[in-house]
């Protein structure tokens, strides 16, 4: 018997709103895991990985989002193919069972900083969604620490990567 997990491909997004009083990151509570976390899930066989985190986030938040593209080099000039925007961060977690695969495996997530467009959302979300200040992420209980990091790192860079 082999000790290689299943690695999923995930997409995520760490998706910002500018506010009256700021900027405000969204979170949804996800029903099974009882916490507040990224909108986010598994990349279908007929999109990368920006095109499904742009969906996860139109699904889960009912919100229109813009991907701000992460550190990365530029193609070099006369290159063919399109860029895909890069993510932030890409982290590999391993995770219970769920409706994709049956036994413990890893999610390969490839994680985007997102803007939320327009004046509210579009569409009714799937899940709750809540926009949090970077002080309420700091205290809010119900997140895991390493979101908490993350997202103490991109409210710091948020208002200069969204003016790309």
């Amino acid at each position: 018997m082999s000790d290689k997990k299943v690695k999923e491909s995930t997409a995520s997004s760490f998706v910002f709103r500018l506010t009256d009083n700021g900027w405000r990151l969204g979170l949804i509570w996800h029903p099974r895991l009882e916490c507040w976390m990224l909108s986010g899930g598994h990349v279908e066989f007929w999109e990368n990985v920006a095109e499904a985190a742009l969906r996860e986030n139109s699904e889960e938040t009912g919100w229109e989002t813009r991907l701000v593209a992460g550190p990365s080099s530029e193609l070099p000039a006369g290159a063919p193919h399109p860029l895909v925007p890069a993510p932030w961060w890409v982290q590999e977690l391993t995770v219970s069972p769920d409706n994709h695969t049956q036994q413990p495996h890893v999610h390969v997530d490839h994680l985007f900083l997102a803007i939320a467009e327009g004046e509210g959302p579009v569409s009714e979300p799937v899940h709750e969604v809540r926009w949090f200040t970077a002080a309420e992420i700091a205290e809010q209980p119900d997140i895991a620490e390493d979101l908490r990091v993350q997202a103490k790192d991109l409210f710091g860079r948020v208002a200069e990567a969204a003016a790309r």
